[in-house]
């Protein structure tokens, strides 16, 4: 059995996690709750997590799936190098973040799974992962083989080797037999 991929379900449950915090804050301001300062605040956080986490790491074993239009998100937090590629610092900084969510009922939710993404981040900094960019690789292509070079020339379905018609000037030794026989009167 393969080794489990925490960093993985962490940018997920991130990702889900300021967007909830997002949509709070937002609820929060336009409803101006009480407190709708912190809801504000929310707003904040959520769009901060939102940025760091779109950007998925590339995997350790497989193939590592981009989001759309990751590469830009890509770019910008590979410019923050180690502060970005640690998820103790991730860990923290969620952690961090959610606290002030929970003082406002729109925003609690947001705030709980920012906790449990935080959680997630520790466990994987523990076990040594850390974040790498999926950057597009230039494809190689291969030489192309003499087959498709050549494409066939009858169309499908071709006959065995054997039975194929050979190029010859004599018509009657050109011609292949039937196999199936034919009558007139069918």
């Amino acid at each position: 059995m393969g080794k489990i991929e925490w960093a993985m379900w962490a940018n997920e449950q991130a990702l889900a996690s300021g967007l909830i915090l997002l949509t709070g804050g937002v609820v929060g301001v336009a409803g101006q709750f009480r407190g709708w300062q912190f809801a504000a605040y929310a707003v904040a956080a959520g769009v901060l997590v939102c940025l760091l986490e779109y950007p998925r790491s590339k995997r350790a074993t497989g193939t590592s799936v981009e989001r759309t239009g990751q590469y830009c998100f890509t770019v910008c937090v590979k410019a923050f190098g180690p502060l970005t590629r640690n998820y103790y610092v991730r860990a923290f900084l969620h952690a961090a973040l959610s606290v002030p969510g929970g003082f406002m009922l729109a925003t609690v939710l947001g705030c709980v799974c920012l906790g449990i993404a935080s959680l997630i981040y520790l466990v994987a900094a523990i076990r040594g992962e850390h974040w790498e960019p999926i950057l597009p690789t230039k494809e190689t292509r291969k030489p192309v083989t003499e087959s498709i070079k050549n494409p066939p020339q009858n169309p499908p379905p071709r006959p065995p080797p054997e039975m194929r018609r050979k190029r010859v000037d004599d018509l009657e030794g050109a011609a292949y037999d039937n196999p199936i026989p034919v009558t007139a009167d069918e």
